[in-house]
């Protein structure tokens, strides 16, 4: 007998339809498995014969043949344990010819025929709904993931033996076997946001004292999101800052929760039950990561650091201890959003449109230019600011020096502004950006690209000869160039303003980087 049950695969944060052919025949016991398959789905015929047969259910003795097609694609996973199940019962006629029709099934098996969590369900089964697939059954711990997608009818089962009585059932019946999953998102989102205005004091910018030029370029960078660096010795509130600032961003739009929780799906880091990222990622990899978790790899391409920040915020604290290799493998990244991986099976492309925080000392030390507490020679210092690349510098849109807190502001009970205070002007500026960018793929000034910017940073006479004085005077590069008018793009748009003006460059170009400092 045989049968065909329609699965889904991953390539990257995309999916396909796989159709799992079947095939029972008589002659010598055998259990064949083709159709470009790696080691963890060719796995599948030892779990799938076991589990059956401790839920009742024993294989024939026959020729059994499984295919999944494309063929010509590789496959990998343990998400086919389910359809292939399902596939033999169909083919044994355990279950009705045909009733398996128009539903896409996912998930990976037990030994005791427990459906157990699986990878990428969110965007394999909005490849579903795309194909005009009608249902979907995945395993409980999936079914909210798969609920958020618009137009199919996602179901969670917990074994087999469950989709066994709901494929035997009729139509009329099969609701109350497995229902159907409902998330509302728009709820959810109300929830977040509540929540959010509840626990504004966790991580608040007003426990941040002093340190105003690192807190105002902390809020032009989360409006307009741009890349931001700080300088300063240990304790100044690098990282305190650093951490503080995805509490200032605007919220996630459902488009983008849905991109960002793709990814974490493929990852496997989605929790149990959980329907939707809300958050905007915030991700701080120590230093010793290599540069196959930082960008992404490994023999199977798998999403990294970068690609887990996405639409969020990537913090590397102690820049310069990190390998000068995985920082310059940022450079393609920051520059195009995304980030290719090639392998001998093809090319991998995962979204990578973060913003970038970084946090580092002025040398070895930490405590340069403090001459009682320094012990740093000048050549020391050089090669410690040298580490980091120029290519890496020019691409940082923001840079401050931290200065040590001094004892009359860490002693006084005068708290700084608030997050919230400081998210209520980031938003309203972003809803300035968003009336600008309507119609366009751009969502902050940050994304803006460089044949675009004349047409969204137009200067004035006066704004003219300001930019062509600060391009002579800091020997800036044309990357540089482009970042100022973005910062001050934003800084105008923080402001209420229409058009950029001379302080709004003057301040834009103060964040800068000086590359004679840095040793380049």
């Amino acid at each position: 007998m045989y049968s065909a049950i329609i699965s889904g695969a991953l390539h990257g944060v995309c999916a396909y339809l796989v159709s799992v052919e079947v095939d029972m025949a008589k002659g010598l016991p055998a259990f064949f498995m083709v159709g470009s398959l790696s080691t963890e789905v060719r796995e599948s015929r030892e779990r799938v014969s076991v589990a059956l047969k401790n839920v009742g259910l024993h294989l024939p003795p026959c020729r059994i043949t499984v295919n999944l097609s494309p063929a010509d694609r590789k496959k990998e996973g343990t998400a086919f344990d389910l359809p292939i199940a399902v596939g033999m019962l169909e083919a044994m006629e355990l279950v009705p010819a045909g009733g398996a029709e128009g539903c896409l099934f996912l998930g990976e098996l037990g030994l005791n025929g427990e459906l157990k969590k699986a990878k990428g369900v969110l965007p394999i089964v909005r490849a579903a709904a795309a194909a005009g697939m009608r249902e979907c059954i995945v395993p409980k711990a999936n079914e909210r993931e798969g609920a958020v997608i618009p137009g199919i009818t996602v179901r969670g089962a917990e074994n087999i033996l469950e989709i066994m009585h709901f494929l035997m059932a009729a139509k009329e019946e099969r609701d109350e076997l497995l229902p159907p999953v409902f998330v509302d998102t728009a709820s959810l989102f109300a929830r977040m946001e509540h929540a959010d205005s509840e626990n504004q004091g966790q991580l608040d910018f007003s426990e941040v004292t002093g340190q105003e030029t690192a807190r105002r370029a902390s809020e032009i960078a989360a409006a307009g999101f741009h890349n931001l660096l700080m300088v300063g010795p240990p304790g100044a509130g690098k990282s305190m800052i650093a951490r503080r600032i995805p509490g200032i961003l605007p919220p996630l739009t459902l488009e983008e929760s849905l991109e960002v929780t793709a990814i974490v799906s493929v990852a496997g880091l989605l929790e149990e039950g959980q329907a939707l990222v809300t958050d905007r990622p915030f991700r701080s990899p120590h230093h010793t990561i290599s540069q196959a978790a930082l960008i992404g790899g490994s023999t199977v391409p798998k999403p990294g650091m970068i690609s887990l920040s996405h639409r969020g915020i990537l913090f590397l604290d102690e820049l310069p201890e990190f390998q000068r290799a995985s920082l310059d493998a940022l450079r393609q990244p920051l520059e195009e959003h995304r980030v290719t991986i090639s392998r001998v099976n093809g090319n991998v492309t995962y979204p990578s449109d973060f913003m970038l925080v970084c946090a580092m000392n002025p040398c070895p030390c930490g405590y340069y230019p403090d001459a009682e507490r320094c012990s740093c020679t000048e050549p020391q210092v050089r090669k410690y600011m040298g580490k980091v690349s120029g290519p890496i510098l020019d691409r940082m849109d923001l840079c401050v020096e931290l200065q040590p807190v001094d004892y009359e502001s860490l002693k006084s009970k005068r708290k700084g502004e608030s997050s919230r205070d400081i998210r209520r002007r980031v938003e309203r500026a972003r809803q300035i950006q968003k009336a600008r960018f309507q119609g366009t793929t751009y969502r902050f000034n940050g994304d803006i690209q460089v044949s675009q910017l004349e047409q969204y940073c137009r200067l004035g006479a006066k704004e003219q000869d300001c930019m062509e004085q600060l391009y002579t005077s800091l020997q800036l590069s044309a990357r540089a160039y482009h970042r100022i008018l973005r910062v001050a793009r934003t800084i105008a748009d923080i402001e209420g303003e229409r058009e950029i003006g001379v302080s709004h460059l003057m301040e834009a170009s103060f964040y800068r980087p000086s590359m004679e400092y840095w040793g380049h």
